[in-house]
């Protein structure tokens, strides 16, 4: 019992992946079966068309489906209407219908990269009735028949074997995204008493960067998904502008941080700072939490009250002059850190929004469920 429990908890991390792993197989398995049942001509072309469309949520595989067919149809359409228009009799003659067939396909392909199939189409359209002495047509429609096999069985299989919502991954996602702002912003604000090097900066916002673009991603598919009527929930764009902006105030914070404040202003500021920084981290965390299980929004009044007493304090070494004296952009330093702390605190009350939001769709579906 205990060693299934372990072999429980190191898989349950990976549960999205190994579904995926699962879909793939059986999507490979069905097409090729599928394809020799039906007699088609190539049936390798059914499975790898069912590997590409198979992909990590429904809504990345309804875009696949899209993109593949459409190219494989554009690409099968122009490819039969060269070679049946432009018959050869030679291998030059055959090359010349290549360099016809890929030139002006590779450069739709290079301003719409989803339609990057077509070339890959027409290139076999013209080649394989060369192997196989089948007229052009034929390879046509062998060809589009193999693949609408392969992405119908590809697409059939993401919904029917341990579906995976884009909307389920997209909490995992901006969990993640927060609980690294959440670290980005408690190491940034160490650098008001030691300093930070721009490269050290750059290194805590590549990570969050690249988190980004991955939840944009995922958001995206999320939206396909909801536009298809193939999953519920709140719409993705309040979420994803939410976190965008408090990884803005990171980014103006990091700028405000990379030199020490005068030392001073350390003193009067570190116990308000450090209140501030152990406010802010614990409920983004606590955010990501609430955001992965679906619980409700933390409570956000610690957070109030931790930049009210930074404020308090900005005032008193603002009153005692802490700050004349001092180099133009130290000042500057000193205030855009104010201004950055306040704007994160509106965003922050909007993620305490949103998450309650996220948190009341979660109950709603357990609820109907239920039911």
């Amino acid at each position: 019992m205990a060693g299934a429990k372990q072999l429980f908890d190191r898989v349950r991390p990976r549960r999205t992946q190994l579904g995926l792993a699962i879909r793939v197989t059986v999507a490979a398995t069905a097409a090729y079966a599928l394809a020799t049942a039906l007699h088609l001509l190539l049936p390798l072309w059914a499975v790898l068309t069912s590997l590409i469309v198979t992909q990590m949520s429904v809504g990345r595989s309804l875009k696949a489906t899209r993109d593949y067919m459409l190219g494989t149809i554009g690409g099968a359409i122009y490819g039969g209407a060269i070679a049946i228009s432009l018959p050869y009799s030679s291998e030059a003659g055959l090359l010349g219908l290549l360099v016809l067939a890929v030139a002006p396909l590779a450069l739709v392909a290079a301003i719409y990269p989803n339609l990057s199939t077509a070339t890959v189409t027409a290139v076999i359209v013209l080649l394989v009735p060369t192997m196989h002495h089948a007229d052009p047509l034929a390879s046509a429609i062998d060809r589009v028949s193999e693949v609408s096999v392969g992405a119908i069985t590809g697409l059939l299989v993401s919904f029917l074997v341990l579906p995976s919502r884009a909307v389920r991954q997209i909490r995992a996602s901006a969990a993640k995204l927060l609980e690294l702002i959440a670290e980005a912003f408690t190491e940034l604000l160490a650098g008001l008493t030691r300093g930070r090097d721009n490269d050290a900066l750059h290194r805590i916002q590549d990570g969050i960067g690249t988190a980004i673009v991955d939840m944009n991603a995922i958001g995206a598919e999320a939206e396909r998904e909801r536009s298809a009527r193939l999953s519920s929930g709140p719409d993705t764009g309040p979420l994803l502008r939410t976190i965008l902006r408090l990884r803005h105030d990171v980014v103006m914070i990091g700028r405000a941080t990379v030199v020490p404040l005068p030392v001073e202003v350390q003193v009067r500021l570190a116990a308000p700072l450090a209140e501030v920084g152990a406010a802010i981290a614990r409920f983004l965390k606590s955010a990501a939490e609430a955001l992965r299980e679906g619980a409700g929004a933390p409570p956000i009044h610690p957070v109030h009250l931790a930049l009210q007493h930074y404020a308090e304090a900005v005032a008193a070494v603002r009153q005692d002059g802490l700050i004349r004296g001092h180099a133009s952009d130290t000042a500057e330093r000193f205030f855009a850190l104010g201004f950055s702390l306040e704007q994160m605190h509106q965003n922050l009350c909007d993620l305490d929004r949103v998450v309650g939001e996220w948190s009341e769709a979660a109950r709603d579906k357990s609820a109907r469920v239920a039911e």
